[in-house]
């Protein structure tokens, strides 16, 4: 339908008319894809990054996730661009856990993120022993709670300032918007999240969840 024909204004495309366009090769149709789903890639990462993971290194992580999609995806198999983008990130960021397991990143060994902490078995466990986290990195990562749940579970041990950075922050936004919603600045919101970091990782370390 597409194939051989160039188009100047590339953001007026689907994505599917996009992976199509880079399958054969364009990589501006590759870029605006990549581009385009930037923020997925960001809100994908943030979790293992309050976990204690570095935020740039996972940044590149997933962006490696979500090329893998562009040049892979198949409309044939029935699920979206979209879909299939999430999963592929999702799955590199968990290789990159894994292999941060082997050197020195503690907290990260377990593949621990925001949503399978607040699932109700993740929170039974937790109360009960350091066997908590023993669960495969996929069984943790795949297990599902809304940003709602977390904020309203987590929200007693943050300020009201916290719980609204917190809520943009997982929402994808980058400091600077945080900043302009909230009416601060930047390094208040900075601030804010390594707070949020640091009472994360206390009240985890402490089985606090219960």
């Amino acid at each position: 339908m597409i194939e051989g024909m160039h188009f100047n204004n590339y953001s007026e495309l689907t994505d599917t008319e996009l992976q199509s366009l880079a399958s054969q090769g364009d990589r501006t149709a590759e870029n605006e894809l990549a581009i385009r789903y930037l923020r997925l890639v960001r809100i994908c990462s943030r979790p293992y990054f309050l976990a204690g993971g570095d935020s740039e290194d996972l940044i590149q992580e997933g962006m490696m996730g979500l090329l893998s999609a562009i040049r892979e995806y198949d409309s044939q198999l029935g699920s979206t661009f979209k879909s299939y983008a999430e999963l592929c990130v999702k799955r590199r960021l968990l290789s990159a856990v894994k292999s941060a397991s082997r050197l020195k990143h503690a907290f990260l060994n377990d593949g621990v993120s925001l949503e399978e902490i607040l699932s109700e078995e993740s929170r039974n466990l937790a109360a009960c022993s350091v066997e908590a986290f023993s669960r495969s990195p996929e069984e943790q990562v795949l297990a599902r709670e809304t940003k709602k749940d977390f904020v309203l579970t987590f929200s007693r041990y943050l300020s009201r300032f916290e719980i609204q950075v917190l809520e943009l922050y997982l929402d994808g936004l980058s400091y600077s918007e945080i900043a302009d919603s909230c009416g601060k600045e930047q390094k208040s919101v900075d601030n804010a999240v390594q707070r949020i970091r640091n009472k994360l990782a206390r009240y985890l370390n402490l089985g606090d969840f219960s």
